[in-house]
């Protein structure tokens, strides 16, 4: 019997193990990438593959390999908070990067409440996905602990604390912090304000730690001037107000993302108050958001896009090696001076 496909039939299995000369299983080995075929046999099978233009069947692949090719990015925020924050697309440009010369797909997905997290939880419960990678990790939030749990392969961009046991990756906010603060120091500033983010997330208080600890570091006291903020705009604009009202005469402001950034610089001129000649101030992301502000703003660089690449790399390892023990990494930061120091 002929191994050639027939016209408008789609190659089998069984065509390209009988074209090759090899029993279906080892077929079956060689597509799903399996151990324990010669190099022989694999040869012969990916030679009939490509004469056949054999196309896996993906649904009856997930079955032999519980495999679905796919993983999710999971944001628990709004749409608003997506749209605004630099941070979150410069994360899915470094993650859909990755990806792109893989065969597995993306799903974002957003959690904005209890239902959408119940659907959640569901969705990976049903393994329809093969890892998650977690973006905007809160202290308090329930997804991390279920994940972990559940053993679907998850790696987090942040943490929960500093002992975090899930697979992550940051960025490092406290050295960031405080070179931030030192640089103020530096020019010549002594009374420098923060507004944090928020302080339920490990990143709002590392931002916070590595400001305490420059002041401390050089001796100089912080006087406890910190506003929380929210990693809005709106929230850098209540903080800026907050801190005015308690300290009108501070000279220098580190703010702890660079869109709260703006929002600070709203108020300061509202007040009449200079920047930097009255105020200075350092943001944190040196996003776009940074280099389009009049005057540029001085901020924390963090490698956001490479933070994606990375979250992508672990969860493909721990996708094909399901014993590999967790990781933490953090990418350094580097302070890029602009016109608001």
């Amino acid at each position: 019997m002929s191994s050639r496909k027939q016209p408008g039939q789609r190659p089998t299995l069984e065509a390209v193990a009988q074209l090759a000369g090899v029993g279906r299983g080892t077929v079956s080995r060689v597509v799903n990438g399996a151990p324990g075929v010669s190099a022989k046999a694999r040869s012969a099978v990916e030679a009939a593959i490509a004469e056949l233009k054999y196309v896996p069947n993906p649904a009856a692949r997930s079955l032999v390999t519980s495999r679905t090719d796919s993983i999710a990015l999971v944001i628990p925020e709004s749409e608003s908070r997506l749209a605004s924050e630099p941070y979150f697309s410069a994360v899915i440009r470094g993650v859909s990067t990755e990806l792109a010369d893989t065969d597995m797909q993306l799903l974002l997905i957003l959690v904005r409440d209890q239902r959408e997290r119940d659907r959640l939880i569901r969705f990976v419960e049903a393994r329809r996905v093969d890892g998650v990678l977690l973006v905007a990790i809160h202290r308090d939030d329930p997804l991390p602990a279920f994940l972990e749990t559940s053993g679907m392969p998850t790696v987090l961009a942040g943490r929960r604390t500093p002992d975090e046991p899930l697979s992550h990756v940051q960025s490092d906010n406290a050295g960031g912090a405080a070179q931030a603060v030192g640089h103020l120091l530096d020019r010549g500033r002594r009374t420098i304000a923060t507004i944090t983010g928020p302080l339920d997330m490990d990143v709002g208080r590392s931002r916070l730690r590595g400001w305490r600890e420059a002041h401390a570091g050089r001796g100089v006291p912080d006087e406890a001037l910190v506003a929380p903020g929210d990693f809005t705009e709106e929230g850098g604009r209540a903080a800026m107000r907050e801190l005015l009202e308690r300290r009108p005469g501070l000279d220098a402001v580190f703010v702890a993302s660079d869109v709260m950034a703006a929002g600070a610089l709203t108020v300061l001129r509202e007040r009449g108050r200079r920047v930097p000649e009255d105020v200075a101030m350092v943001g944190f992301d040196d996003s776009i958001v940074a280099r389009h502000m009049v005057p540029p703003l001085t901020s924390v660089s963090q490698p956001t896009e490479e933070l994606g690449r990375t979250i992508t790399r672990l969860l493909l390892d721990e996708i094909n090696d399901p014993a590999l023990a967790h990781r933490s990494l953090t990418l350094p930061t580097t302070l890029t001076r602009r016109s608001t120091s």
